[in-house]
This record gives structure tokens, C-alpha cells and sequence, in this order.
């Protein structure tokens, strides 16, 4: 069946812009450039220890178990104090350089760009991220594509993460947006394909990890930015 659509909704990180590759960069450069390797076996001992504490404080984040502050705080911290070194003078001077290159990387995911240009003469395009203002619109200006959005909806505009329902309904209240015909497209089955459906919105879910195990149907799954364009 088809359907007709008027708003696509994207994920930002690893949907559109190469979080995943853009972080390890800069968390490689970080390590190298405050001289970690004096504390970890290697970058990769590093990147685990921060990586595995990461996702557990985002949790504790979505939950609203920790503030903003907390989780940046913490995350940045919890590698060196895994190893004995109690350093937060260090682990703040790293988390702010940290934060003002990330942003400055500018790896799109594969087909990306080609996809916006394809889409932004048909459809209203908007960004829905759990990410940070500070970043997100940075991240977009150097990656060359915020041009191609009407608006940018964040968490942060309200205090409350994708899967939640209200920054759903907040994302369609504030683009006058209709349910109907909105489309939500991004990677993380959790937050966008599971939180879209569950306010009845149209999901696509772009599986970049490989994911074969899915407790429903999504409206579309692809494994290619580039096969939305046979959908779209």
C-alpha cells in the first residue's frame, strides 16, 4: 500500500550525520592530544570503557534519573577514574575540547546528502534528535545540509527524549504538522521506530547495525539511506 506524506521527521546522529564515525575521531584525537595513552592500554581501551559507561548514563539521562550536566560530567570522568586517575580538572579540560570539535566534523552517512536534495523539492523536511542545541544545528551548518530543514526539533526545547510521546506531539504542534501525514526516519528502533509508532505515527527504520530481531513491523525498513528514494 502507499502512502501519501507531506513531513518527514529524520534523526540527526547516525541517521543522517556520521555520529559514530565523526565521535571516534574526535575521541581519538582527544586521547592522543591530553596524552591518555599515559593511563589506557590503547584508544580502543579507552573508547570501551567510555562507550559501555556512555550508554548507561544516557539511559539514566532518558529516565530522568541525571540532569544534562551529570551525564557530560560523568561520562567524561568514569574512564580515568576506571584506571585510578581521579583527574576532573582533566576530564573537564577534555569534555570541553571534546564538545567544540565534534561538532566541527562534517561525515555525512552514505547517500545522505543525495537523499535531502532528492526529498527537499517534495517534501517539509525537519530534524527530530535527542541531541544537544548547542550541537546539533553546528553539526548540520558544517556538514552542509541545514539548508534543507525547516526546523530543528530537539529534546532539549522541552526536557524530554524520543521514544517519550510528548516531544512526538511537541515535534507536530510545532511544525502544524498532522499525524497522518508525517513519517519518522531514523536508526535507533527504540527512541524513533518504537516512539513514532507508539503515537501512531509512520515509522522508517534505517537499520544501519545490522538489527534481525524486531518485536513489530515497521512501515518501512531499509538498510540504505538510498532505497528511500524507491519509497519516497
Amino acid at each position: 500500500m502507499a502512502y501519501s506524506y507531506k513531513n518527514l521527521f529524520f534523526d540527526l546522529d547516525d541517521t543522517l550525520w556520521a555520529f559514530s564515525e565523526n565521535a571516534h575521531d574526535t575521541f581519538e584525537e582527544m586521547y592522543f592530544k591530553y596524552r591518555y595513552d599515559r593511563y589506557f592500554d590503547s584508544f580502543e581501551h579507552y573508547y570501551k570503557i567510555y562507550q559501555d559507561r556512555n550508554l548507561e548514563l544516557w539511559a539514566e539521562y532518558g529516565d530522568g534519573h541525571i540532569t544534562k550536566e551529570d551525564l557530560n560530567r560523568q561520562r567524561f570522568l568514569y574512564p580515568l577514574e576506571a584506571v585510578g586517575v581521579a583527574d576532573a580538572a582533566l576530564a573537564k579540560a577534555f569534555s570541553d575540547d571534546f564538545f567544540s570539535v565534534i561538532p566541527t566534523k562534517s561525515k555525512l552517512m552514505p547517500f545522505a546528502k543525495e537523499l535531502l536534495e532528492y526529498l527537499s523539492g517534495k517534501y517539509k523536511l525537519y530534524i527530530l534528535s535527542n541531541g544537544f542545541q548547542e550541537l546539533q544545528c553546528h553539526k548540520m551548518r558544517s556538514a552542509g545540509i541545514a539548508h534543507y530543514f525547516k526546523k530543528v526539533i530537539l529534546s532539549d526545547d522541552i526536557g524530554v527524549l524520543k521514544p517519550w510521546p510528548e516531544i512526538f506531539h511537541f515535534a507536530l504542534s510545532a511544525t502544524q504538522s498532522e499525524l497522518k501525514d508525517s513519517l519518522m526516519i531514523g536508526d535507533s528502533w527504540d527512541n524513533d521506530i518504537t516512539g513514532a509508532k507508539n503515537v501512531g505515527m509512520h515509522q522508517a527504520f534505517y537499520n544501519v547495525n545490522g538489527r534481525t530481531e524486531f518485536p513489530f513491523r515497521p512501515t518501512y525498513h531499509v538498510t540504505s539511506l538510498k532505497d528511500l528514494v524507491q519509497i519516497l
